[in-house]
Protein backbone atom coordinates (compact mmCIF):
# COMPACT_ATOMS: atom_id res chain seq x y z
CA UNK A 1 0.00 0.00 0.00
CA UNK A 2 1.33 3.40 -0.95
CA UNK A 3 1.39 6.64 0.99
CA UNK A 4 -2.00 8.34 0.85
CA UNK A 5 -2.78 12.05 0.91
CA UNK A 6 -3.81 13.73 4.15
CA UNK A 7 -5.82 16.85 4.92
CA UNK A 8 -3.96 18.37 7.88
CA UNK A 9 -0.39 18.69 9.05
CA UNK A 10 0.75 16.53 11.95
CA UNK A 11 0.95 19.67 14.06
CA UNK A 12 -2.62 20.76 13.29
CA UNK A 13 -4.02 17.28 13.90
CA UNK A 14 -2.27 16.93 17.25
CA UNK A 15 -0.23 13.92 16.14
CA UNK A 16 2.44 12.91 18.68
CA UNK A 17 5.02 12.87 15.86
CA UNK A 18 4.74 16.65 15.60
CA UNK A 19 6.93 16.57 18.73
CA UNK A 20 10.55 16.26 17.60
CA UNK A 21 11.63 14.58 20.83
CA UNK A 22 9.06 11.86 20.25
CA UNK A 23 10.33 11.29 16.71
CA UNK A 24 13.89 10.96 18.00
CA UNK A 25 12.70 8.55 20.68
CA UNK A 26 11.14 6.35 17.99
CA UNK A 27 14.32 6.49 15.89
CA UNK A 28 16.47 5.53 18.89
CA UNK A 29 14.43 2.67 20.35
CA UNK A 30 16.55 -0.47 20.41
CA UNK A 31 13.67 -2.56 21.71
CA UNK A 32 11.57 -1.51 18.73
CA UNK A 33 14.31 -2.16 16.19
CA UNK A 34 15.58 -5.43 17.68
CA UNK A 35 18.90 -6.66 19.07
CA UNK A 36 20.58 -6.93 15.69
CA UNK A 37 20.00 -3.31 14.77
CA UNK A 38 23.16 -1.19 14.59
CA UNK A 39 22.77 2.53 15.08
CA UNK A 40 24.20 4.79 12.40
CA UNK A 41 27.18 5.89 14.48
CA UNK A 42 28.25 2.25 14.95
CA UNK A 43 27.80 1.54 11.26
CA UNK A 44 30.00 4.37 10.00
CA UNK A 45 32.63 3.41 12.56
CA UNK A 46 32.69 -0.05 11.01
CA UNK A 47 33.22 1.72 7.68
CA UNK A 48 36.32 3.43 9.10
CA UNK A 49 34.87 6.78 10.14
CA UNK A 50 34.63 8.13 13.65
CA UNK A 51 32.42 10.98 12.44
CA UNK A 52 31.06 12.81 9.40
CA UNK A 53 32.99 16.06 8.91
CA UNK A 54 32.60 19.15 6.75
CA UNK A 55 34.53 19.56 3.49
CA UNK A 56 33.40 23.08 2.49
CA UNK A 57 30.66 25.66 3.01
CA UNK A 58 29.34 26.25 -0.50
CA UNK A 59 25.54 25.94 -0.43
CA UNK A 60 23.13 27.84 1.79
CA UNK A 61 19.80 26.02 1.85
CA UNK A 62 17.13 28.29 3.31
CA UNK A 63 13.70 27.07 4.38
CA UNK A 64 11.79 30.33 4.21
CA UNK A 65 8.54 28.96 5.59
CA UNK A 66 6.32 25.96 6.24
CA UNK A 67 3.26 27.55 4.65
CA UNK A 68 2.20 25.57 1.57
CA UNK A 69 -0.80 25.25 -0.72
CA UNK A 70 -0.50 21.44 -0.49
CA UNK A 71 -0.44 18.86 2.31
CA UNK A 72 1.64 16.07 0.76
CA UNK A 73 1.58 12.72 2.54
CA UNK A 74 5.35 12.21 2.43
CA UNK A 75 6.38 15.77 3.43
CA UNK A 76 9.27 15.72 5.90
CA UNK A 77 8.67 19.42 6.67
CA UNK A 78 5.04 18.78 7.73
CA UNK A 79 4.14 21.82 5.60
CA UNK A 80 0.62 22.86 4.67
CA UNK A 81 -1.98 25.65 4.50
CA UNK A 82 -2.30 25.53 8.31
CA UNK A 83 1.37 26.49 8.92
CA UNK A 84 0.77 30.22 8.43
CA UNK A 85 2.87 31.56 11.30
CA UNK A 86 6.17 29.92 10.34
CA UNK A 87 7.39 32.28 7.63
CA UNK A 88 10.86 33.83 7.49
CA UNK A 89 10.90 37.56 8.19
CA UNK A 90 12.48 40.23 5.99
CA UNK A 91 15.04 40.88 8.74
CA UNK A 92 16.15 37.23 8.78
CA UNK A 93 16.36 37.15 4.98
CA UNK A 94 18.50 40.30 5.04
CA UNK A 95 20.86 38.58 7.48
CA UNK A 96 21.04 35.61 5.09
CA UNK A 97 22.00 38.01 2.30
CA UNK A 98 24.81 39.39 4.46
CA UNK A 99 26.16 35.87 4.97
CA UNK A 100 25.96 35.09 1.25
CA UNK A 101 27.83 38.26 0.35
CA UNK A 102 30.42 37.98 3.12
CA UNK A 103 31.34 34.31 2.87
CA UNK A 104 30.93 33.70 -0.85
CA UNK A 105 28.36 30.93 -0.90
CA UNK A 106 28.16 29.60 -4.45
CA UNK A 107 24.51 28.59 -4.40
CA UNK A 108 21.35 29.53 -2.55
CA UNK A 109 18.77 26.74 -2.36
CA UNK A 110 15.37 28.19 -1.41
CA UNK A 111 12.82 25.77 -0.07
CA UNK A 112 9.67 25.55 2.06
CA UNK A 113 6.67 24.81 2.25
CA UNK A 114 5.92 26.61 -0.94
CA UNK A 115 8.66 29.26 -0.74
CA UNK A 116 6.78 31.48 -3.22
CA UNK A 117 4.12 32.08 -0.54
CA UNK A 118 6.57 34.04 1.60
CA UNK A 119 5.78 37.73 0.94
CA UNK A 120 9.50 38.52 0.60
CA UNK A 121 10.26 35.67 -1.80
CA UNK A 122 10.63 37.67 -5.04
CA UNK A 123 12.65 40.41 -3.41
CA UNK A 124 15.01 37.82 -1.95
CA UNK A 125 15.51 35.99 -5.26
CA UNK A 126 16.32 39.26 -7.03
CA UNK A 127 18.69 40.30 -4.23
CA UNK A 128 20.54 36.99 -4.46
CA UNK A 129 20.84 37.28 -8.24
CA UNK A 130 22.19 40.81 -7.81
CA UNK A 131 25.04 39.18 -5.88
CA UNK A 132 25.61 36.91 -8.91
CA UNK A 133 24.79 33.81 -6.88
CA UNK A 134 23.16 30.74 -8.40
CA UNK A 135 19.60 30.45 -7.11
CA UNK A 136 17.69 27.19 -6.89
CA UNK A 137 14.00 27.16 -5.93
CA UNK A 138 12.11 24.08 -4.76
CA UNK A 139 8.81 24.76 -6.52
CA UNK A 140 5.90 22.34 -6.07
CA UNK A 141 4.54 23.35 -9.53
CA UNK A 142 0.90 23.62 -8.39
CA UNK A 143 1.62 26.99 -6.77
CA UNK A 144 1.77 28.41 -10.31
CA UNK A 145 -1.84 27.38 -10.81
CA UNK A 146 -3.06 28.10 -7.27
CA UNK A 147 -3.78 31.81 -7.54
CA UNK A 148 -3.53 34.60 -10.13
CA UNK A 149 -0.79 36.29 -8.11
CA UNK A 150 1.49 33.30 -8.80
CA UNK A 151 0.58 32.87 -12.47
CA UNK A 152 3.61 34.83 -13.68
CA UNK A 153 6.13 32.72 -11.74
CA UNK A 154 7.45 31.03 -14.93
CA UNK A 155 8.33 34.45 -16.36
CA UNK A 156 9.82 35.59 -13.03
CA UNK A 157 11.93 32.46 -12.76
CA UNK A 158 13.15 32.83 -16.34
CA UNK A 159 13.99 36.54 -15.96
CA UNK A 160 16.16 35.71 -12.93
CA UNK A 161 17.60 32.49 -14.39
CA UNK A 162 16.38 30.51 -11.39
CA UNK A 163 17.12 26.79 -11.36
CA UNK A 164 13.73 25.18 -10.70
CA UNK A 165 13.48 21.84 -8.88
CA UNK A 166 10.02 20.30 -8.62
CA UNK A 167 8.52 17.15 -7.15
CA UNK A 168 6.65 14.81 -9.48
CA UNK A 169 6.46 11.36 -7.90
CA UNK A 170 5.00 9.71 -11.00
CA UNK A 171 3.92 10.27 -14.60
CA UNK A 172 0.65 8.66 -13.46
CA UNK A 173 -2.18 10.90 -12.24
CA UNK A 174 -3.46 8.22 -9.87
CA UNK A 175 -0.15 7.73 -8.04
CA UNK A 176 0.71 11.42 -7.95
CA UNK A 177 -2.66 12.51 -6.59
CA UNK A 178 -2.67 9.73 -3.99
CA UNK A 179 0.58 11.07 -2.55
CA UNK A 180 0.20 14.81 -3.06
CA UNK A 181 -3.52 15.61 -3.28
CA UNK A 182 -6.46 15.51 -5.67
CA UNK A 183 -5.83 17.41 -8.90
CA UNK A 184 -2.11 17.85 -8.24
CA UNK A 185 -1.04 15.90 -11.31
CA UNK A 186 -3.17 17.90 -13.75
CA UNK A 187 -1.98 21.19 -12.27
CA UNK A 188 1.63 20.01 -12.25
CA UNK A 189 1.44 19.10 -15.95
CA UNK A 190 -0.10 22.49 -16.78
CA UNK A 191 2.66 24.26 -14.82
CA UNK A 192 5.39 22.24 -16.53
CA UNK A 193 3.95 23.17 -19.93
CA UNK A 194 4.06 26.85 -18.94
CA UNK A 195 7.66 26.50 -17.78
CA UNK A 196 8.57 24.81 -21.09
CA UNK A 197 6.88 27.68 -22.92
CA UNK A 198 9.32 30.21 -21.43
CA UNK A 199 12.32 27.98 -22.15
CA UNK A 200 12.74 25.72 -19.14
CA UNK A 201 13.99 22.26 -20.05
CA UNK A 202 14.60 23.33 -23.66
CA UNK A 203 18.04 22.66 -25.15
CA UNK A 204 20.46 25.63 -25.16
CA UNK A 205 18.03 27.89 -23.26
CA UNK A 206 20.17 27.93 -20.12
CA UNK A 207 17.01 27.50 -18.04
CA UNK A 208 17.15 24.37 -15.89
CA UNK A 209 14.24 22.43 -14.49
CA UNK A 210 14.82 19.16 -12.65
CA UNK A 211 12.10 16.84 -11.39
CA UNK A 212 12.23 14.99 -8.08
CA UNK A 213 11.02 11.41 -7.75
CA UNK A 214 10.43 9.78 -4.39
CA UNK A 215 8.77 6.37 -3.90
CA UNK A 216 5.09 6.20 -3.04
CA UNK A 217 5.63 3.42 -0.50
CA UNK A 218 8.08 1.84 1.95
CA UNK A 219 10.82 0.97 -0.53
CA UNK A 220 13.93 2.50 -2.02
CA UNK A 221 13.85 4.37 -5.34
CA UNK A 222 14.91 2.51 -8.46
CA UNK A 223 17.89 3.33 -10.65
CA UNK A 224 17.96 7.09 -11.25
CA UNK A 225 19.11 6.90 -14.88
CA UNK A 226 16.44 4.36 -15.81
CA UNK A 227 13.75 6.38 -14.03
CA UNK A 228 14.88 9.56 -15.79
CA UNK A 229 14.72 7.90 -19.22
CA UNK A 230 11.21 6.58 -18.55
CA UNK A 231 9.93 9.89 -17.16
CA UNK A 232 11.30 11.75 -20.19
CA UNK A 233 9.77 9.29 -22.58
CA UNK A 234 6.35 9.28 -20.92
CA UNK A 235 6.09 13.04 -20.33
CA UNK A 236 7.21 13.83 -23.86
CA UNK A 237 4.90 11.28 -25.44
CA UNK A 238 1.81 12.11 -23.40
CA UNK A 239 2.18 15.85 -22.75
CA UNK A 240 5.04 17.16 -24.94
CA UNK A 241 6.95 18.09 -21.77
CA UNK A 242 10.74 18.33 -21.51
CA UNK A 243 12.94 18.62 -18.43
CA UNK A 244 16.65 18.39 -17.65
CA UNK A 245 17.29 15.81 -14.92
CA UNK A 246 15.37 13.48 -12.66
CA UNK A 247 16.54 13.36 -9.05
CA UNK A 248 15.67 10.14 -7.20
CA UNK A 249 15.36 10.75 -3.45
CA UNK A 250 14.85 8.22 -0.66
CA UNK A 251 12.03 8.86 1.80
CA UNK A 252 13.61 9.42 5.20
CA UNK A 253 11.82 7.90 8.23
CA UNK A 254 10.78 11.19 9.80
CA UNK A 255 7.64 13.32 10.10
CA UNK A 256 4.71 12.29 7.87
CA UNK A 257 6.54 9.37 6.27
CA UNK A 258 7.40 8.06 9.73
CA UNK A 259 3.72 8.36 10.61
CA UNK A 260 2.86 6.29 7.53
CA UNK A 261 5.43 3.64 8.46
CA UNK A 262 4.19 3.32 12.03
CA UNK A 263 0.50 3.39 11.09
CA UNK A 264 1.00 0.56 8.59
CA UNK A 265 3.41 -1.53 10.71
CA UNK A 266 6.17 -1.00 8.17
CA UNK A 267 8.70 0.86 10.32
CA UNK A 268 10.89 -2.12 11.26
CA UNK A 269 10.94 -3.52 7.74
CA UNK A 270 11.80 -0.17 6.21
CA UNK A 271 14.56 0.59 8.72
CA UNK A 272 16.04 -2.86 8.13
CA UNK A 273 15.92 -2.25 4.39
CA UNK A 274 17.84 1.01 4.84
CA UNK A 275 20.38 -0.67 7.11
CA UNK A 276 20.88 -3.58 4.70
CA UNK A 277 21.38 -1.15 1.81
CA UNK A 278 23.96 0.99 3.65
CA UNK A 279 26.69 1.97 1.19
CA UNK A 280 29.93 3.42 2.64
CA UNK A 281 30.77 4.89 -0.78
CA UNK A 282 28.05 7.49 -0.21
CA UNK A 283 29.73 9.00 2.86
CA UNK A 284 32.09 11.23 0.87
CA UNK A 285 29.24 12.88 -1.04
CA UNK A 286 26.71 13.55 1.70
CA UNK A 287 25.02 16.94 1.23
CA UNK A 288 25.64 17.90 4.87
CA UNK A 289 29.36 18.12 4.12
CA UNK A 290 29.11 21.28 1.98
CA UNK A 291 25.68 22.68 2.85
CA UNK A 292 24.20 24.69 5.71
CA UNK A 293 20.47 24.52 6.35
CA UNK A 294 18.73 27.62 7.73
CA UNK A 295 15.29 27.40 9.33
CA UNK A 296 12.54 30.00 8.94
CA UNK A 297 13.49 31.48 12.34
CA UNK A 298 17.22 31.68 11.57
CA UNK A 299 18.63 28.61 13.30
CA UNK A 300 21.43 26.69 11.57
CA UNK A 301 21.37 22.95 10.97
CA UNK A 302 23.58 20.39 9.27
CA UNK A 303 20.82 19.47 6.82
CA UNK A 304 17.13 19.97 6.12
CA UNK A 305 16.26 16.66 7.79
CA UNK A 306 18.11 17.56 10.99
CA UNK A 307 16.26 20.86 10.85
CA UNK A 308 12.88 19.13 10.91
CA UNK A 309 14.01 17.04 13.90
CA UNK A 310 15.43 20.16 15.57
CA UNK A 311 18.85 18.55 15.84
CA UNK A 312 20.89 21.72 16.17
CA UNK A 313 24.48 21.56 15.10
CA UNK A 314 27.64 21.21 17.11
CA UNK A 315 29.24 24.32 18.62
CA UNK A 316 28.08 27.77 19.65
CA UNK A 317 27.09 29.07 16.21
CA UNK A 318 23.55 27.72 16.28
CA UNK A 319 21.83 30.83 14.87
CA UNK A 320 22.67 33.13 11.96
CA UNK A 321 23.12 36.02 14.41
CA UNK A 322 26.03 34.07 15.92
CA UNK A 323 27.48 32.90 12.59
CA UNK A 324 31.09 31.72 12.90
CA UNK A 325 32.48 30.52 9.59
CA UNK A 326 35.56 28.78 10.99
CA UNK A 327 33.64 26.97 13.70
CA UNK A 328 31.03 25.80 11.20
CA UNK A 329 33.72 24.67 8.76
CA UNK A 330 35.49 22.59 11.40
CA UNK A 331 32.51 20.94 13.08
CA UNK A 332 31.30 17.35 13.12
CA UNK A 333 27.87 16.59 11.66
CA UNK A 334 25.11 15.62 14.11
CA UNK A 335 23.91 12.15 13.10
CA UNK A 336 21.06 9.81 14.04
CA UNK A 337 19.43 6.72 12.58
CA UNK A 338 17.47 8.67 9.95
CA UNK A 339 20.86 9.21 8.27
CA UNK A 340 20.58 5.66 6.93
CA UNK A 341 18.18 7.15 4.37
CA UNK A 342 20.93 9.25 2.79
CA UNK A 343 23.44 6.39 2.69
CA UNK A 344 21.29 3.54 1.35
CA UNK A 345 21.95 2.17 -2.12
CA UNK A 346 23.16 4.90 -4.47
CA UNK A 347 22.66 7.43 -1.69
CA UNK A 348 20.22 10.31 -1.49
CA UNK A 349 20.62 14.06 -1.33
CA UNK A 350 18.74 17.15 -2.40
CA UNK A 351 20.58 16.63 -5.69
CA UNK A 352 19.48 13.02 -6.09
CA UNK A 353 21.82 10.02 -6.10
CA UNK A 354 25.27 10.43 -4.58
CA UNK A 355 27.17 7.59 -6.28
Amino acid sequence: MGVKQISKSLKASGNSLSNNFYQLKVLSQKDLAGDNFQNFKQRIKQAGREAITVTALEILQINIGKLCNQTCAHCHVDAGPDRKDENMSRQTLERCLELIATYGFKQVDITGGAPEMNPNFRWFVEACRALDVNVMVRCNLTIIMANKKYADLPQFFAANKVHVVSSLPSFSALRTDAQRGDGVFANSIAALQQLNAVGYGIADSGLMIDLVYNPSGAYLPGDQKSLEAEFKRQLQRKFNISFNKLLAITNLPISRFLDYLLSNNKYLDYMQELVNAFNPATLNGLMCRDTLSISWDGFIYDCDFNQQLDLKMQGKAKHIDDFDFEELLNRQIIINNHCYGCTAGAGSSCGGNIV
